[in-house]
């Protein structure tokens, strides 16, 4: 086996719009946050339950940043996918503390808008930096809907 993986993947709704900052060179710096919940029935009384785990994203790839500050808010339904990282700080009160933030790196993570309708979604990104980063997806077409997969393979392939 080769060594270890820090990989997360969350899809939760966004608790408040993004907060969007810049670095002392101007980079782009997203934070979001993200709510992700659990149900179940309690087995004793058949009463519905729900848990929600709030998880604290942070941007740093500028092609995922301008999305993010373009088109989402609060409420907003986001698949992410990026690496658990912990950094530590210091409060006002000269008192160490952790924190473990999911972060999306320059070059790595993934940022999916889950709930655009297609005449609000983005355009597909033609900056080679953000490979792989920006893809949106079009809705499965409704089972026995007719499609143009017939005309797909009506090709010129000799076999």
């Amino acid at each position: 086996m080769a060594g270890s993986v820090n990989k997360v993947i969350l899809i939760g709704n966004l608790g408040r719009d993004p907060d969007v900052r810049r670095n002392g060179a101007g980079d782009p710096i997203v934070n979001l946050r993200i709510a992700t919940s659990d149900m179940w029935r309690d087995k004793n009384t058949g009463e519905r339950k729900e848990r929600t785990e709030w998880h604290q994203v942070v941007i740093f790839n500028e092609g995922l940043a301008k999305l993010a500050e373009q088109y989402l808010k609060k409420g907003s339904k986001v698949y992410i996918e990026g690496q658990l990282q912990t950094r530590k700080w210091t409060d006002q009160a000269n008192v160490e503390r952790y924190t473990t933030e999911v972060v999306l790196q320059k070059f790595r993570g993934a940022l999916t808008l889950l709930d655009h309708t297609p005449s609000t979604r983005p355009p597909a990104a033609d900056d080679p930096d953000s490979y792989g980063t920006t893809s949106t997806r079009q809705p499965a077409p409704p089972p026995g809907s007719a499609s143009n997969f017939s005309s797909d393979l009506d090709d010129e392939v000799p076999f």
